[in-house]
């Protein structure tokens, strides 16, 4: 305990620094801080990659929805607080006098702190990616390829830690994680995207694996809730300290809180189960149209449109229960989108249009 409260302390100095000495990078990091948003894989990079390679917009979706959920396991065993309330409760500082943190809207998340979510979920996913695109150019054999492959390697990978940094920085800077829990939440979305690169048996999933998956996950997580929720210990414990020192009500949100993030990703698990394994997704994906550039530049057009509208469907919050089965509905529907009813409906329209030609 003494040995985490000193971590802490020093998160707080850090924090402080951040907070006085880049002010003026205040919206560059609150912008990065929405880059490395968990929800952002469902609505933008999965769109994008899964048009161009359905093995890697596949490998996406099970990287970023387990990752997630061990995410929410660790929060619950590691029992992380968040600065921003942290320095208000610790008894550490000499007469009550706390460092002063600032928050913005976007500061009070509701769950535990470590390991981030966001630095988490930024990392596997762009784990993903960067390998994917690498793998393109392992291939190539001749000597000014292979130098090519090189160059390209050390690009690729120091984008990547050039936004994993800056995820993280910008996670500290609105005083929502000490520096301690993005460092453990990139490097644990690296593992969970490593050990994913040599699973290859979800690109041939069935429905039936699919939700078996999705009633694993979701069994798991409330035994394990409700084990200890039986044992007096209530791994809701961070939603009230939230709603205690959020500096607004109005940035509290139910859509940070456990459950939710859960219920949102065995949404889109299940969206995904359901689409690969329809025929919609056959029939066009799988079609002679599923070659062609066109096709696939209607169908990653169509889609982040079409996700950009989901966006602005808001979900009632006054009643919880309602909120999740909303929320599940909405997150399934949006890989179900993508990978069904666009492609489908891209597909008919390029064959009404082939036979109106002939």
């Amino acid at each position: 305990s003494i040995k985490m409260d000193l971590l802490h302390s020093n998160g707080v100095l850090i924090i402080q620094h951040l907070q006085r000495d880049y002010r003026a990078y205040q919206d560059f990091l609150n912008f990065m801080s929405h880059v490395g948003d968990p929800r952002n894989i469902f609505s933008i990079y999965f769109p994008l990659w899964f048009q161009l390679n359905q093995v890697v917009g596949t490998k996406m979706i099970w990287v970023a929805v387990i990752g997630d959920w061990f995410n929410l396991i660790f929060k619950w065993i590691l029992f992380g607080h968040r600065p921003y309330w942290w320095v208000q409760e610790t008894m550490i500082y000499p007469n009550q006098s706390s460092p002063c943190l600032e928050q913005f809207p976007i500061t009070c998340e509701t769950g535990p702190g470590s390991p981030s979510g966001h630095a988490m979920g930024s990392s596997c996913v762009w784990y993903v990616m960067v390998t994917a695109a690498l793998s393109y150019t392992v291939r190539w054999k001749d000597k000014s390829a292979v130098t090519l492959h090189r160059l390209t390697w050390s690009f690729l990978w120091s984008i990547f830690w050039i936004i994993q940094i800056s995820v993280c920085i910008s996670r500290v800077f609105i005083a929502t994680h000490f520096p301690h829990q993005v460092i453990l939440g990139v490097f644990a979305g690296i593992l969970v995207a490593e050990a994913f690169q040599h699973t290859p048996a979800i690109q041939t999933a069935s429905l039936r694996m699919y939700i078996k998956t999705n009633l694993f996950l979701f069994i798991f997580a409330l035994g394990f809730y409700l084990v200890l929720k039986l044992l007096d210990i209530d791994l809701l414990w961070s939603v009230p300290k939230a709603k205690k020192w959020c500096a607004n009500p109005e940035w509290i949100n139910i859509d940070t809180t456990p459950f939710a993030g859960l219920v949102r990703n065995l949404g889109a698990l299940f969206g995904l189960g359901l689409g690969i394994n329809s025929e919609m997704f056959i029939m066009s994906c799988k079609g002679k149209n599923s070659c062609k550039i066109s096709f696939r530049l209607l169908c990653i057009a169509a889609s982040l449109a079409t996700l950009q509208v989901y966006n602005f469907v808001k979900i009632p919050t006054h009643t919880e229960y309602l909120f999740y089965i909303l929320s599940f509905c909405k997150s399934a529907a949006m890989p179900l989108t993508v990978v069904a009813l666009v492609p489908y409906c891209v597909h008919s329209l390029m064959r009404t249009t082939e036979k109106k030609l002939n």
